[in-house]
């Protein structure tokens, strides 16, 4: 599942024409790294949320995406949409988004973000064998903290459980928004919106993340290659700045 619902405030005026996983990274829709990304690992059947401008993705994308081949094989990828704005006039915030789309994904799952940009992510198979394995609920993607997340997120204890809150003289992380979850993280008793969230129920995913973290359900592990969250003018600037005189903020 990508995660394309968002208004974009911290990036107006740019988002007030067009959504956010759209704008232009490096001569392609930022979204499209992503989905890219996913087609290298061999994952072909992709879900995106839509709400603010919403339309506007499946006009440019469709229901089929064909990565470009790089020099290997490739396959077409089927997207799909879960239009929470058209269904509810606004977006659902991350779990409720996830809780919406729950019957068209798989017991396990990918989650990224729509406007981040972390061109050489792996999502590899092998990862997901492991986490299947695991017995954990959710695997978490952790980044050193850039500048404007100085305190982090969460932390990673020794044996890769994530830590809802660090304990003292622990380094904190930045949630890269990439993450494998199972279905039942978002099932009663953990939570109450039922599958589909025909209601529309609006629900933050932090806080269901940080209890699951307090029992030990939830592995972490560091990736150290590029990522940026593109939430400001200024960050966006910077990746399309060859030169590298645009300084992100």
């Amino acid at each position: 599942m990508v995660l394309a619902a968002g208004r974009g405030e911290r990036m107006r005026p740019l988002t007030d024409a067009t959504p956010k996983p759209l704008l232009p990274v490096q001569g392609k829709p930022l979204m499209q790294w992503t989905l890219e990304a996913l087609g290298r690992g061999g994952f072909h059947d992709v879900l995106v949320n839509t709400a603010w401008l919403g339309e506007q993705i499946p006009a440019h994308f469709g229901d089929r995406f064909m990565p470009p081949a790089d020099g290997r094989p490739t396959a077409a990828m089927a997207l799909s949409y879960s239009h929470e704005g058209a269904d509810f006039g606004a977006a659902l915030e991350t779990a409720g988004g996830i809780v919406r789309a729950l019957p068209q994904l798989a017991d396990v799952f990918w989650v990224a973000a729509g406007d981040i940009f972390a061109p050489g992510f792996e999502f590899s198979r092998q990862a997901v064998a492991r986490f299947a394995d695991s017995g954990r609920l959710a695997h978490l993607w952790l980044v050193p903290n850039p500048a404007h997340n100085p305190r982090g997120d969460f932390g990673i204890a020794s044996g890769g459980s994530a830590l809802s809150r660090p304990e003292d003289g622990q380094p904190s992380y930045t949630f890269s928004t990439i993450a494998l979850y199972r279905a039942e993280f978002f099932c009663a008793p953990r939570c109450e919106i039922p599958a589909g969230n025909a209601a529309g129920v609006k629900a933050a995913l932090a806080p269901m993340l940080r209890l699951a973290m307090d029992e030990g359900l939830v592995g972490a592990e560091i990736y150290h290659g590029p990522w940026t969250d593109v939430g400001t003018p200024q960050r966006l600037a910077a990746l399309n700045d060859p030169e590298g005189r645009a300084a992100p903020q």
